[in-house]
């Protein structure tokens, strides 16, 4: 019983829908949790978690599993009076995809969004009922259980701290077969590379309009919330920003706003299919920003905008909580709206990719002032990097790049290869306990 309330104070979610009383809505909730990982649907209960109380009638519990058993194929559930609440068990689907009235519904967040029948039974097919992010982990080693970025994580969602961890984790669904499952080693493990490489989101800063110079390269490897976050401020920190003062105010714009960035990050970091080997990749150009993610639609290709299917919604549900994006499946409208023309998608059966234009002007100016700088800028590092090697052999890259300005890890890395390339300096044993000789 007092798991019920516990639930309650974690808010509604992929697993759970809160309702104040007994309507013709049910019959949609019903049919989106048996086609998607199942859950509870609890009567009684303001949007605000505010208990006000419902009572179950025999009426009303037969009117509830005659709603599920009409339902093709037929279903069944199981319902309860709690104290003075009430709380519908769905179990998951074994026969999906399920329809009620003709129409069929799936899970999508705390929303139940409505499927046209080719849709569904098309994404049941291509994902052969399995989901990468609510499959079990018995791999993962909790002492690699980021502590910070799970209270983060509670404290930006709303949920009660009085909770315990291991409650809190299989009431947001992260629990699955008493394991920690990969959508909570996404989110949650100190080094997600150890688990899936292909996790890994790699952001490239290129000098023009091709791959050949690389200015900048950070490969991200934290955990999720850590990865997206650091993604975006690659992003901001190499693109162009606009001062405008108005009276005795200066506002800073970058080219391409951050709510747009967060937007196509976030959807390239959710919707990837995680089965692939492939990584999300944010690339910059003097002329464009690609943002790339493996995994083509679940649907077809004109219902692009229109619809929400997602291959990782447990993932979805938790990008939702914290409040990284506004609304469901309204991303793509909303950066059409923005961005005009200036943006293009590019769809295949195994990629998914947002081209943004950025203004051909500023881009010309800005290539040329990147060729004409660059020579003078990576001298600059080079050299700043051979002194303090000199200083200090055993300087690590996270050493040099705190004391260098403007440089990530993998830009020191970069230039350190240079170096070595050139003859200037060489490595003394290994990574881990050697140290660095300069040879100039």
């Amino acid at each position: 019983m007092n798991n019920i309330y516990d639930l309650i104070k974690t808010g509604e979610g992929y697993t759970l829908e809160l309702k104040e009383r007994f309507n013709s809505s049910i019959g949609k909730e019903i049919c989106a949790f048996a086609n998607a990982s199942g859950g509870k649907i609890i009567l009684g209960i303001k949007d605000s978690g505010e208990i006000i109380g419902f009572n179950l009638t025999n009426t009303i519990k037969s009117q509830i599993q005659d709603i599920a058993r009409n339902m093709d194929p037929s279903f069944h559930v199981n319902v309860d009076s709690v104290d003075n609440i009430v709380v519908i068990y769905v179990p998951e689907g074994k026969e999906k995809p399920y329809f009620v009235n003709g129409h069929s519904f799936l899970r999508y967040g705390a929303n139940s969004c409505q499927l046209k029948r080719n849709e569904i039974r098309n994404f049941f097919r291509k994902e052969n009922l399995i989901e990468f992010d609510r499959k079990s982990n018995p791999d993962f080693d909790f002492n690699d259980f980021n502590e910070n970025a799970f209270n983060l994580f509670v404290k930006n969602s709303g949920i009660s701290s009085s909770l315990s961890k291991e409650l809190i984790l299989r009431n947001v669904g992260l629990f699955t077969e008493d394991k920690l499952n990969n959508s909570g080693v996404l989110f949650f493990s100190n080094d997600i590379s150890k688990y899936f490489l292909n996790s890994v989101v790699a952001c490239v800063l290129y000098a023009g309009k091709t791959k050949t110079k690389i200015l900048d390269k950070q490969e991200l490897g934290g955990d999720f919330f850590s990865n997206f976050n650091d993604a975006v401020k690659f992003s901001l920190r190499n693109l162009r920003t606009e001062y405008i003062i108005e009276k005795v105010v200066r506002e800073e714009r970058s080219e391409i706003s951050e709510s747009v960035l967060r937007e196509l990050i976030v959807n390239a970091m959710i919707h990837r299919d995680y089965f692939s080997n492939g990584r999300v990749i944010i690339e910059i150009f003097s002329d464009r920003v690609e943002i790339s993610n493996p995994g083509g639609l679940l649907f077809d290709e004109k219902d692009f905008g229109k619809i929400s299917i997602s291959r990782n919604p447990i993932l979805v549900d938790l990008v939702l909580r914290l409040g990284i994006v506004e609304k469901v499946g309204s991303g793509i409208t909303r950066v059409r709206d923005a961005l005009k023309n200036n943006v293009v998608f590019e769809i295949s059966s195994d990629w998914f990719r947002v081209i943004i234009r950025r203004d051909n002007e500023l881009g010309k100016i800005s290539e040329k002032i990147i060729e004409e700088t660059t020579p003078k800028t990576t001298q600059k590092t080079t050299q700043k990097i051979l002194e303090l090697l000199k200083q200090n052999p055993k300087y690590s890259r996270k050493e040099l790049s705190e004391l260098i300005e403007g440089i990530t890890e993998d830009g020191i890395k970069y230039n350190l290869k240079k170096l070595k390339n050139e003859g200037k300096i060489k490595r003394i044993g290994p990574d881990k306990g050697g140290h660095w000789e300069v040879l100039e």
